[in-house]
């Protein structure tokens, strides 16, 4: 598979797409519209970007969903199965599966962006041109039951399209960039090319100009008031269960870092919004890593406490190495530097050393990482601790793998801890709005201190700002 946008730093990507939307599927977050009359059911394409949060659900995960929802007998849908993350299609009519096809390929990459692209066109001949993925660009063999030569779908059916569910079986992540095209069936090439300096990564392109059909429409997320706003001019959806706070900075053209759900083998820690929430296991003393590690630079992060139930003995730091063990947790090696709620000490090699001051429920920790410098410093409410001074780390290039991982957890075994982490695309509504120098992402403290004596300057942990300072 050809690599994607948000894994790489491509520092000029041409076109920019400012916003996604998170979906959280335990809020059941989803967005509905109902065509007036049916539009082309034999011949459409759907195109979206989308970075995964939860994997392998108990149900399926709806993208797009439409048909007679009423009985659920009769419907289209799109997404992905649940205990295989697969990607399929599949339309059930009078109950019977006319269509379901699924690919062998798996899609458990929770730190970049995929673009899906689903060409339908039954009036085809030929079985398998009647229904074609692509990803990133790439076809991808799909198994199963194609639909007969000119079997209708559900899509474009005058009746409820829903985004983001398949009746109560919630998308959980991230989605950009979403189109659904009534009577044409189109190439990848309308919604992305290859980067022409890096020709292995796939980029969206502008698709403003793109003939979107009777029941089509796009969903850009650029208006957090209306996050259903159709950007072609149609009907917007309606949002349910979404607010203003899940329009996000996040995007195939600049990926932010979030928690990294799969470095999970021993925290057994419960992730959410987006892999920007985490709530600590209550025995388990451990913890989990970011999904960009970095070996350089100036980078800022800040974290909100939402529940100290373990008696403020959460930890935030960072680590040369994910979590090893139950009893790895964040300051017990000599490379891993992490502070602790309850009494504001730093730990490293599992010893403690006093430095700041206490955080608890609704305090808002920022840590600026100084990887040029060496340093590494914390502030409690935008006030930066121990007057300034940081906490002198090793050089990146001296530990073991050459880079540190902005790690969070805890290290009580019997109770939990629960952190919203912002890394520039916060899940809670900050007030004040800071960006960094860049005008990447948003903060609710500043990310230029007064460190060591001097003015720093630090940045947001994205693919843009690691292209240029990374």
């Amino acid at each position: 598979m050809p690599l994607i946008l948000g894994t790489n730093s491509i520092k000029d990507t041409g076109y920019d797409v400012a916003n996604s939307c998170r979906f959280n599927d335990d809020d059941t977050a989803y967005m509905h519209k109902t065509p007036g009359s049916s539009g082309n059911r034999r011949t459409l394409t759907i195109s979206y970007w989308l970075k995964r949060g939860a994997l392998t659900t108990s149900n399926s995960q709806g993208v797009l969903n439409a048909g007679i929802l009423s009985d659920g007998n009769n419907h289209s849908f799109c997404g992905f199965e649940s205990s295989t993350d697969t990607a399929i299609i599949q339309t059930t009519t009078s109950n019977s599966n006319v269509m379901s096809l699924q690919t062998t390929a798996l899609f458990r990459d929770v730190s970049a962006w995929y673009n899906f692209v689903w060409k339908i066109d039954t009036t085809q001949g030929t079985e398998a041109n009647r229904v074609k993925l692509y990803v990133n660009g790439v076809e991808f063999s799909l198994t199963g039951t194609f639909p007969s030569e000119d079997q209708d779908t559900w899509f474009n059916y005058a009746d409820k399209h829903t985004v983001g569910t398949r009746f109560a079986n919630y998308f959980d992540g991230y989605l950009a960039e979403f189109c659904l095209i009534d009577g044409s069936a189109l190439a990848p090439t309308s919604f992305g090319e290859f980067d022409s300096d890096s020709p292995t990564i796939w980029k969206p392109i502008d698709v403003s100009g793109l003939t979107f059909g009777t029941n089509g429409f796009y969903l850009d997320f650029e208006d957090s008031s209306n996050l259903g706003n159709d950007a072609n001019g149609g009907t917007d959806l309606t949002e349910v269960n979404l607010a203003a706070t899940d329009q996000a900075s996040d995007s195939p053209t600049n990926n932010f870092a979030t928690l990294n759900s799969l470095d999970n083998h021993f925290a057994a820690h419960t992730f959410s919004e987006g892999n920007c929430k985490i709530v600590t296991h209550s025995g388990n003393m451990s913890f989990n890593t970011a999904t960009i590690a970095v070996s350089s630079g100036l980078w800022y992060v800040e974290a909100k406490v939402i529940d100290n139930a373990d008696s403020n003995y959460h930890h935030l730091g960072i680590t040369e190495t994910p979590s090893t063990a139950t009893s790895n947790w964040i300051g017990l090696s000599a490379t891993h530097y992490g502070l602790t709620g309850y009494d504001g000490k730093y730990w490293r090699g599992n010893s403690g050393t006093s430095y700041g001051v206490s955080n608890t429920t609704n305090d808002i920790v920022g840590m600026y990482i100084d990887l040029n410098a060496n340093k590494l410093y914390f502030a409690k409410n935008g006030t930066v601790m121990n007057s300034g001074t940081g906490i002198s780390i090793t050089a990146a290039a001296s530990t073991t793998n050459g880079y540190y991982f902005i790690s969070y957890g805890d290290w009580e075994n019997a109770s939990t801890a629960t952190w919203e982490v912002n890394f520039g695309s916060p899940t809670y509504s900050v007030s004040s709005s800071n960006s960094d120098p860049n005008g990447y992402g948003s903060f609710e403290y500043s990310t230029t201190i007064t460190g060591d004596g001097s003015s720093k300057s630090f940045y947001a942990l994205c693919t843009k700002n690691l292209a240029e300072y990374g």
